[in-house]
């Protein structure tokens, strides 16, 4: 009567198998690609709706630069929080380097009048040339 012997461990595979790796990375870049632009690092603002809304594309772009005015009349260039007495200066450093000075506004449809006019009366200062009234498209 002979011993069954089994000689599975001379038979080791040291190699790495990187095709499950690679397969979850790919996955995991295609997600990324996908969310990232769908990331919003605005203010959130309830824009007015207007029936003559024409669309500025450039908004929309990276180093544009967008003051918000939410409900509560706080200001916002970009992310951060300014206040009125700074607003100016903020901005002028914001556009020194940039050939059309262009700024969008982004104002709540609830907000103060008084604080928007305020908020234009200071992106005014910072020597704007274009001043674009985000709002939304009224559905007809």
């Amino acid at each position: 009567m002979a011993l069954a012997k089994r000689d599975e461990g001379k038979k080791v595979n040291s190699n790495i198998n990187v095709t499950p790796m690679v397969d979850v990375m790919l996955v995991l870049l295609i997600i990324f690609m996908v969310i990232t632009p769908m990331l919003n690092n605005k203010v959130n603002v309830d824009l007015p709706k207007a029936a003559a809304a024409v669309v500025m594309e450039d908004a929309n772009k990276e180093d544009a630069v967008v003051v918000a005015v939410t409900r509560d009349g706080k200001t916002f260039l970009g992310q951060d929080r300014v206040t009125m007495d700074d607003i100016g200066t903020k901005i002028s450093a914001k556009l020194e380097n940039k050939t059309d000075k262009q700024v969008f506004l982004r104002a709540d449809s609830r907000a103060n009048y008084g604080k928007v006019m305020d908020t234009i009366d200071g992106i005014r200062t910072a020597g704007v040339s274009q001043l674009g009234m985000l709002t939304d498209r009224q559905d007809q």
